[in-house]
């Protein structure tokens, strides 16, 4: 063996500085595996502490007792309808295919002459079924005095339709008489003689509206 070789120890061999070098190599890559699962462990974990303050500040917004009147007031219920723009009741839900003026109150004028009878005028014709004795209705209604056309009472005012059966007793005779057979989606006009409705004189105390009426009514839907 020759000096030379004897002088080159293990330690200095070509295989083993190539086994230490890829030693070297994948102690760093492992290395910076470790650190990218590190960072992404944070990274997601700082994303659900930002979902959980967002979830936070919408449940303290949008619920609870405390909610601002201003945000209560801009959020309307699903079953009222919002106030429009003027603070208005809402229009009414007018059944399918009716004429738009349904959504808008009338304006009832006076009667003339003497009542003598219940008088029943379409104002507009609708194209639903007919009303039977016996169903529950729901309408809009203006009532006035028939001599002076003073309201005395508006379905409109609250924005709340009424809903009633008919001719079974439960509202006056003039209304139990006069919308028996009108069709859904009408407006019509009922001239009530005193003695069809609350009478011609009032009793002590009483406060209905007393003497001939006239209602404009509209049958908005009859089941």
């Amino acid at each position: 063996m020759s000096e030379r070789t004897q002088q080159k120890g293990p330690d200095q061999s070509p295989a083993t500085k190539s086994g230490r070098r890829l030693a070297a190599q994948l102690a760093e890559k492992k290395a910076a595996d470790a650190r990218r699962k590190r960072n992404a462990w944070a990274s997601g974990l700082a994303a659900v502490a930002v979902v959980g303050v967002l979830i936070g500040v919408f449940v303290t917004i949008g619920g609870g007792d405390d909610k601002p009147k201003t945000q209560a007031d801009a959020t309307p219920s699903a079953s009222a309808p919002a106030p429009d723009e003027a603070g208005a009741p809402p229009a009414p839900q007018l059944p399918e295919g009716a004429d738009p003026a349904l959504g808008s109150k009338p304006t009832v004028a006076p009667g003339t002459g003497d009542l003598k009878k219940l008088t029943v005028t379409p104002l507009i014709k609708g194209t639903g079924p007919a009303v039977q004795k016996g169903q529950n209705i729901t309408t809009n209604y203006v009532g006035v005095f028939y001599k002076d056309g003073k309201e005395f009472d508006s379905s409109w005012k609250a924005g709340q339709p009424a809903t009633f059966p008919i001719g079974v007793g439960q509202v006056i005779p003039g209304w139990d008489q006069g919308l028996v057979g009108v069709t859904v989606g009408s407006r019509v006009q009922l001239d009530i003689p005193g003695e069809l409705a609350y009478g011609n004189e009032a009793a002590a105390g009483d406060g209905r509206p007393t003497g001939p009426l006239r209602f404009v009514v509209d049958v908005l839907a009859a089941q």
